[in-house]
């Protein structure tokens, strides 16, 4: 799939610039790359904070760059221009079990421990007690509360079936401001970790105020074995160097494309080994058990404020169970796999996996991106 496959659509995002040791604000026309950073706003952050977004990305002065193509096929280095993640200075929070067929799959990894050789087992004891009872509950309703106490009497409840179908949705921070990588970069893995997956998800951009502007892809990069072990572990499984992956740009919202759009949106996820394994996966948005609206009032509010804004996962429908090596312990990653998520209108979003303790380390931030602006005259 193109990585944008929607050239009418309306983009911003963000790349490297090697004659400026530093980031630009980008947006794409007639398959251009443009930069169209500004004093005005100088980060993603700042161009969705203002009172009309779309007007600005479509009207703003810009410098083109090159091909969008051309400039996507570009190592992921500082040497070379290329896309970034398409957000910033937002925190980067991730809505985990919002639909059922996950949250099964969550609920066997805390039953299994964490172990791989287990999980068949449990999967059928605890697929012959829920069968598909909780596919059509909407999270936080009374029928889903009838289930909550149903299952408590059979002694099958788990914290993940709480978030999953309770009124209160898990939403974690996936990584710092400035650490998720974009399209083509090498997305990381813990080397303890011997069962993980990719997880295909919509990713909103969201504005301080809690306007949600626009969406992108994102993979969620999960450890299966160190989330199941603990659920407090879900940090460590979550946030390592290289484990967010988020791009390859934002569409804002227009006239023509909306939050209805992502609504029934349907995600599709492809590994390539380099063993010549495939594993292709799905997920479909129409079956989220919150709507996205529900989780960035979760996320975000009175009770809790991002000056900088939000790019929020909205979790995933996939979760793997087919064996990749090893009879009964279903799929896991291994080193040089290309995963490609996609979505019609959204385009495609494809990575390289790694080790975190290999892939290039984080070091722009926060404070070296202020810097940088600052010495190219852009900070007011």
């Amino acid at each position: 799939m193109d990585l944008i496959d929607a050239p009418e659509g309306l983009w911003l995002g963000r790349c490297w610039r090697p004659d400026v040791a530093g980031p630009a604000v980008v947006t794409l026309r007639d398959g251009t790359l443009t930069d169209i950073t500004s004093a005005t706003a100088p980060t993603v952050s700042d161009v969705l904070d203002l009172p009309d977004p779309a007007a600005h990305v479509r009207g703003a002065p810009g410098e083109a760059l090159g091909p969008l193509d051309e400039i996507a096929a570009n190592p992921c280095d500082r040497r070379n221009l290329h896309l970034l993640a398409p957000c910033d200075l937002q925190a980067v929070k991730a809505a985990g079990v919002t639909f059922a067929r996950s949250m099964v799959e969550r609920v066997i990894e805390e039953q299994a421990a964490g172990d791989p050789t287990r999980a068949e087992a449990v999967r059928a004891r605890i697929g012959a007690a829920i069968g598909d009872s909780l596919r059509d509950l909407r999270a936080g309703s009374p029928e889903a509360a009838e289930v909550k106490r149903a299952l408590q009497a059979e002694g099958l409840w788990s914290q993940y079936l709480e978030v999953g179908i309770g009124p209160d949705a898990e939403v974690f921070s996936k990584c710092p401001p400035m650490a998720s990588v974009g399209p083509g970069a090498d997305i990381g893995l813990l080397p303890v970790s011997t069962w993980n997956n990719p997880e295909p998800e919509i990713v909103l951009a969201v504005s301080s105020a809690g306007r949600i502007l626009g969406a992108t892809l994102g993979n969620d990069v999960n450890l299966r074995d160190l989330e199941g072990r603990s659920a407090l572990l879900l940090s460590k499984a979550k946030d390592n160097n290289a484990s967010s992956a988020i791009g390859p740009m934002i569409r804002l919202f227009d006239d023509g494309w909306g939050l209805d759009d992502v609504r029934r949106a349907e995600l599709t996820l492809l590994v390539e080994g380099e063993d010549g394994y495939t594993l292709t996966g799905h997920s479909s948005m129409s079956e989220i058990s919150r709507d996205p609206e529900d989780l960035v009032a979760q996320t975000l509010g009175r009770h809790h404020q991002y000056p900088d804004g939000v790019v929020l996962y909205l979790g995933t429908l996939f979760a793997p169970t087919e064996d990749r090596d090893v009879p009964g312990e279903g799929f896991t990653h291994k080193q040089g796999d290309v995963v490609t998520i996609s979505a019609p209108g959204l385009g495609a979003l494809r990575n390289v996996v790694r080790l975190s303790t290999e892939a290039p380390e984080w070091t722009f931030g926060t404070r070296a991106l202020m810097k940088n602006l600052a010495a190219r005259g852009l900070l007011s």
